[in-house]
């Protein structure tokens, strides 16, 4: 691992200017801390505010930046106005990460830096991510899949540098609550949000709200079932307060990218990206 992490610094030191695409995930604030580590003021970390992101996950995202000292700054990116990404038809991530990337793009020109990272490790090769194939179009480096990082080096690296994301559960946008073919709206994201929020405050971190409708199906570990029902009565006036009309726990329980399963998968080469 140790290996893994020298390179990883040696690539980034390559570099020599870098903007890394911050979510404030685990992945993204460990590339943002090597990046800032390795090339100071001359790495940029950058966040979208968009509503398919929770307001306390930007909310800690921008704190954490802050009490690093990193240089960070927040765009707004307008997917959520773009048809093609709100009919949800299994390539929403893909126009969302090319928003994205189009801002991205255009602070590196204007501040004549020369490469665009994200925070794509190797396990995220074994998913159906097309995002990636956006990543591919705007030439988007990944460091972390080219350096063979996984998920759990990741994690233990970060632990390492004293990161507090480094025991975070993953959490990713509030589209991905919606199952395909189903529309993206504003409406259905704040639903999702506050419920998610409400039942992370109630004692879940690790919980997904699928979407369906009026309808708020609830996955957590097989481990909290029995937690869960002892708190069942609170828990429905959280996610009925937020909006839905009923509430189902998922006897399957938690899933990660459970949604993808009706989709292929597919695998998309990372390159080295371009200079800019």
């Amino acid at each position: 691992m140790a290996e893994k992490d020298a390179f990883l610094r040696s690539l980034i030191g390559g570099y020599e200017t870098l903007i890394v695409a911050y979510s404030g995930g685990v992945d993204s604030t460990f590339l943002a801390a090597v990046s800032h580590d390795v090339l100071g003021a001359k790495s940029l970390a950058i966040t979208s505010r968009s509503p398919s992101i929770a307001p306390e996950e930007l909310e800690a995202a921008i704190d954490l930046a802050a009490e690093m000292g990193w240089r960070h700054l927040v765009v707004d990116t307008d997917e959520i106005n773009d048809p093609r990404y709100v009919v949800n038809d299994g390539r929403r991530c893909f126009f969302c990460k090319t928003e994205l990337y189009t801002h991205l793009d255009r602070v590196a020109v204007a501040e004549g830096v020369t490469k665009v990272a994200n925070g794509a490790n190797l396990d995220d090769l074994g998913d159906y991510r097309p995002g990636m194939e956006a990543a591919v179009n705007f030439e988007v480096v990944s460091p972390l899949v080219e350096v063979g990082m996984t998920k759990q080096d990741i994690r233990d690296l970060s632990k390492e540098m004293g990161l507090p994301t480094w025991d975070k559960p993953a959490q990713p946008c509030l589209s991905s609550r919606i199952p395909y073919g189903t529309s993206v709206s504003i409406e259905a994201l704040t639903r999702i949000g506050r419920s998610e929020k409400g039942l992370r405050e109630l004692g879940f971190p690790v919980v997904r709200v699928r979407h369906y409708g009026d309808e708020a199906r609830i996955e957590i570990p097989l481990d909290d079932f029995e937690r869960f029902e002892a708190v069942r009565v609170a828990a429905s006036a959280i996610v009925l307060g937020a909006g839905y009309e009923s509430m189902e726990l998922d006897p399957r329980g938690f899933r990660s990218g459970g949604l993808n399963a009706a989709l292929g998968k597919a695998r998309v080469g990372v390159g080295a990206g371009r200079a800019r």
